[in-house]
């Protein structure tokens, strides 16, 4: 396992799988990428949208869900985040977009986010990925440069979840090596800003 940078600086990285499949594809990759962010020191979870039961967003029908409360207490607590989609019709999934529209700035603003994609063709999930990286702007979301395109999903993984192409598995691995870094990052840079600013001595023209 690789050293953190500031390894007394503690961070958590989720994975959001928008699929669910069983036995998808998007949620091995996502697995994968988190192995990755657990290599570079960070604290790690697979947040399976198919165990949340999540109802549709704008429904406006009364109180929250408990599944809707606890899919936001979990990103909001996380300081980074994997969002790991299949490309269906040159876009990301309607799972994922329902889970996203059922947060926002609170959950997402100021996090880093890194971007998985899967599909059966060779062309791989780019569409989608790109979709996603607009998404991340548009909540003030940090989305890391590395993401990863996982094409012929159903050729490179094995019935345990395996990586059986090392090239991708390793870019699998970076998104979720690079989403941890950075997180620790921001983190550290700003407590150390909260610290300054806490010593920093009274404005004189304040009263």
């Amino acid at each position: 396992m690789a050293q953190p940078e500031h390894p007394d600086v503690s961070v958590v990285v989720v994975g959001i799988c928008g699929s669910l499949r069983q036995g998808s594809y998007t949620r091995m990759a996502v697995n994968v990428a988190l192995r990755g962010a657990a290599d570079a020191g960070a604290r790690t979870q697979l947040l399976d949208l198919v165990e949340y039961g999540l109802g549709f967003a704008g429904r406006g029908d009364g109180a929250e869900p408990e599944s809707v409360a606890a899919l936001r207490r979990h990103v909001q607590e996380a300081d980074g985040i994997i969002l790991g989609t299949p490309e269906y019709h040159g876009s990301f999934s309607g799972v994922l977009k329902n889970a996203l529209d059922l947060m926002g700035f609170t959950e997402f603003e100021g996090k880093m986010i890194g971007l998985v994609g899967v599909s059966g063709g060779k062309m791989g999930a780019f569409d989608a990925l790109n979709s996603l990286r607009n998404v991340g702007r548009a909540l003030h979301a940090w989305v890391v440069p590395e993401q990863a395109s996982v094409p012929e999903a159903w050729k490179v993984f094995d019935d345990n979840g395996q990586l059986k192409d090392a090239e991708i598995a390793e870019r699998l691995h970076a998104v979720g090596r690079r989403v941890a870094r950075f997180a620790r990052l921001h983190k550290c840079a700003a407590a150390e800003f909260l610290k300054d600013w806490e010593a920093a001595p009274m404005n004189p023209g304040g009263q």
